[in-house]
């Protein structure tokens, strides 16, 4: 890929503000503002008076393990959490499931539809070893001139019930990993105390944050959850830390629920929520009272435990709508924020936004109002990432993205 030139985009709404001009220099916003000059050499768009949107946020999904592009998957797995753990990695194993090339075709399918920072789990397992790593680590290497990958080192079969997985996580975070995840400590682990110190010395080690799947139900989730938020704070860990699902946050008592987001509000422990319609969710009024961030994601996408999820995260941020009955235009402006700027604070994006300075990751579409976009998921006229345009039109720029 060449570097990107300079680019001015003219007559943009930016999140449906007044007019404006958006000056892109070194692949970073240099101005914004009504009636920008054109440097020498500086390539022109027209936005046309499209709704200019940052760069969308996918806070939460599993990139290794998706059948996107692949034939129909006929889906049979037991009810249980363990069926589909089992079931999924039983198939990887037998069909030769390539996380490499899937990875690829599904963070480029996010790219087209605007997203240009995404966090992904990758599973780290005795069976697999570091092999679904490998073939991501490849897709991150690919697209890091467009679209920023963060990798999860995820035991998605359990960290303490397969002796040797402590060790693949170490050597996952020092291939390249970027956070460390973790999952169920009562439920999956069976002994919270001893998973969650190993984790947390793990994170400390490597100097990671943490992104830990909670779909542990009512008292055993709380109590999990706890236990994460005493170790965040005597690791020192405030804003390191994340709590996927958090599915306990539904179901404990009002107060108890409460208590526990204030907490993770002063620890500045985030909450990634896919606002899925088959459990309880995170009460949304009540963390955003409690100041806790709130991130976006759709979790799995057509794979081997589901056959949903979609790489338009406007979609998400409708769903996340549609969960919480948010109804009034400012409320559905709270739900793009889950898969903008709060789903890049609780991943940890640098330089994201609209503002001089950041970087240039930007979306066009044809919508009139933020809510309007959120909800008819319209076209992305125009995609830009780190100043270089990648999509027109939902279609990727063929010169602008590796093959």
């Amino acid at each position: 890929m060449t570097s990107s030139p300079d680019l001015l985009i003219r007559h943009v709404r930016p999140l449906g503000a007044e007019p404006a001009d958006v000056l892109v220099l070194g692949g970073r916003i240099a101005a914004l503002g009504p009636g920008l000059a054109a440097p020498a050499g500086c390539a022109v768009e027209d936005g046309g008076g499209a709704l200019l949107l940052p760069g969308l946020v996918e806070s939460h999904t599993h990139l290794d393990k998706t059948m996107w592009g692949l034939d129909w998957y006929r889906n049979e797995v037991g009810p249980r959490l363990i069926d589909r753990i089992d079931n999924e990695r039983a198939l990887r194993a037998a069909s030769g499931h390539d996380a490499g090339t899937q990875s690829m075709a599904l963070a480029k399918a996010f790219l087209a539809l605007g997203t240009t920072r995404l966090r992904t789990h990758v599973d780290i397992d005795t069976d697999a070893g570091l092999r679904h790593l490998e073939g991501v680590l490849r897709t991150r290497a690919a697209l890091r001139e467009v679209q920023q990958i963060q990798i999860v080192a995820f035991p998605q079969s359990g960290l303490l019930g397969r002796p040797g997985t402590a060790g693949l996580l170490d050597a996952a975070l020092a291939a390249g990993a970027d956070v460390l995840g973790g999952l169920d400590p009562c439920a999956i682990d069976g002994d919270p105390v001893q998973s969650l110190d190993t984790l947390f010395a793990l994170a400390e080690r490597h100097g990671a944050p943490l992104d830990i799947h909670l779909h542990e139900p009512g008292a055993m989730g709380a109590f999990s959850l706890d236990l994460i938020l005493q170790r965040t704070a005597a690791h020192g860990m405030q804003g390191q830390v994340a709590i996927s699902h958090g599915f306990c946050l539904g179901d404990v008592p009002e107060a108890e629920g409460r208590a526990l987001l204030e907490r993770m509000a002063r620890l500045g422990v985030a909450l990634i929520t896919s606002a899925t319609p088959s459990r309880s969710v995170p009460p949304w009024r009540m963390c955003l009272e409690a100041g806790v961030t709130v991130a976006g994601g759709n979790d799995g996408i057509r794979d081997a435990w589901t056959p949903y999820g979609s790489p338009d995260m406007l979609e998400r941020a409708m769903f996340i709508g549609l969960r919480h009955n948010l109804r009034r235009d400012d409320e559905i402006a709270l739900a793009l924020d889950c898969v903008t700027h709060a789903g890049a604070r609780g991943c940890g994006f640098a330089a994201y936004g609209l503002a001089p300075g950041d970087r240039a990751d930007l979306v066009l579409v044809d919508a009139q109002t933020v809510a309007h976009a959120v909800v008819a998921r319209t076209a992305r006229r125009l995609v830009v990432a780190g100043g270089r345009i990648v999509a027109r039109h939902g279609a990727l720029v063929a010169a602008a993205v590796p093959a």
